[in-house]
């Protein structure tokens, strides 16, 4: 069966599907703040019920509801579970915004910006938009689909995984995928990512007085910032090798697959372009080529995201800090476990030292995955972007969902479709109305092509 007709629902009802993701950027919904995380909910489940799709909240032990609904095929078909989520990143800093602003969704120049733009309320549209697309032109869709869209993945997940839990029969799936992201710089094919890098955010918190002290007497009082650079220091070195005694152990090794891949991306990527979008000169070490895709896929990493301490304010202020804090993310690699993680990060500081120092990991970081290019959800998704996009997608070994995973196994493919200078967690988030688009086509083709493949169980 053609897909042209579902192509041309799509191109001939773009103006709907456009004024629906300004609607839906329009909505705050920010996790880590709590701010309008219901209402962006309510929202998204109030467009799917208009479009005819089913859509029901799930309330979560704590947090804001998932919002599930389950399509079923008219013939035996396979399913796909549609994840997504409805919360987006803070907006801050809110003065480096143009366009009206983070909540705008204004539209300039074929752009559409405003958070959630790409990161991910244009993927969760990309789905619902392209089971409308089918429902409208035949009446039924190709495979039996089910949407899961959360709204705490922003700052990992942290009670998914309990629902998932309790909710094993309602998300058994044959394949399970994530549209959410943008094409690589210097190429006009989505990113077909084959596996997980978990993101385990911990804080590190060095205290000392009871209160700021006057800095007289910094040589009688503990120094809590010095102590905080110090432990920092042990954990990673100028190479960007992790300290951390076994973090190492047992990690993913490369195959043959895994290293076509990357000969096949460094052919394609235009790594130029991308240090000229973040205004460098050269990678970090000097990497460059293949040398720098397999460090940025599969290098395991200690990063801080911040760091809080003492005064930061106009002029200055004499004291020595009673408390400093540092916020890392540690990008954990197969086969790299979040709970052994922990619990060698806390062995390291207190061996050298910093055993005072508390580490406080939040809670969601899931077990990194990795699946074969040969699932069935992996070659669906193949096909269906060279069918949209004219070639090949990139396909990469492991990417940046897991608290699904975890309690249910289904092979998950985490792809993309928004341009490159999305500005994902940044200000002037944007997707271009061309590439949103073609996204749904995308979400469209992998339903078809995923309710074709293999063997219906």
């Amino acid at each position: 069966m053609t897909m042209q007709a579902i192509y041309d629902w799509i191109d001939a009802n773009a103006d709907e599907c456009i004024r629906d993701l300004q609607t839906f950027v329009q909505q705050p919904s920010i996790s880590a703040q709590n701010i309008g995380l219901r209402e962006g909910a309510t929202l998204i489940r109030d467009m799917m019920r208009r479009d005819g799709l089913p859509a029901d909240f799930h309330e979560l032990a704590e947090g804001p509801p998932v919002v599930f609904g389950h399509l079923v095929a008219k013939a035996k078909a396979k399913t796909i579970l549609c994840y997504a989520h409805y919360d987006v990143q803070p907006p801050e800093p809110i003065d480096a915004w143009s366009h009206g602003g983070p909540w705008s969704g204004s539209i300039v120049d074929g752009v559409l910006y405003g958070r959630g733009a790409t990161d991910n309320k244009s993927g969760v549209l990309a789905f619902t938009k392209a089971a409308k697309a089918f429902l409208q032109v035949r009446g039924e869709v190709p495979a039996n689909l089910k949407f899961l869209i959360e709204g705490e993945e922003e700052i990992g997940s942290p009670n998914l995984a309990a629902w998932a839990e309790q909710n094993k029969d309602l998300l058994a799936a044959d394949g399970m995928h994530c549209l959410d992201g943008s094409i690589e710089t210097g190429t006009e094919v989505p990113d077909v990512s084959l596996g997980l890098k978990s993101v385990l955010f911990v804080e590190l918190i060095a205290r000392g007085a009871n209160k700021d002290i006057h800095s007289l007497n910094f040589p009688l009082v503990p120094a809590p910032v010095w102590d905080l650079i110090r432990a920092l220091n042990t954990i990673m070195d100028e190479n960007r090798r992790i300290l951390i005694e076994d973090w190492y152990e047992g990690i993913w090794q490369l195959g043959p697959d895994d290293e076509a891949q990357l000969v096949d991306k460094a052919s394609r990527v235009d790594l130029a372009a991308m240090k000229e979008q973040w205004g460098i000169e050269q990678f970090a070490m000097g990497r460059d080529g293949i040398a720098a895709l397999r460090a940025r896929s599969y290098e395991p990493t200690a990063n801080i995201q911040g760091l809080i301490a003492g005064y930061t304010g106009p002029g200055t202020k004499t004291i020595v800090p009673n408390e400093a804090r540092a916020r890392l993310d540690f990008r954990l690699i197969p086969n790299i476990q979040p709970d052994a993680a922990i619990r060698r990060l806390k062995a390291h500081l207190v061996k050298h030292g910093f055993g005072h120092i508390e580490v406080k990991a939040f809670d969601g970081a899931e077990p990194p995955y990795k699946i074969s290019v040969k699932e069935d959800i992996s070659q669906a998704i193949i096909a269906a972007a060279t069918e949209v996009y004219g070639e090949l997608p990139i396909v990469n070994g492991v990417s940046a969902e897991g608290a699904i995973l975890r309690h249910v196994w289904i092979p998950c493919v985490l792809t993309g479709f928004a341009n490159p200078g999305a500005n994902l967690h940044a200000p002037d988030e944007n997707i271009h109305i061309d590439k949103y688009i073609k996204g749904i086509k995308y979400a469209a083709a992998i339903m078809e092509h995923f309710g074709r493949s293999g063997d219906v169980l």
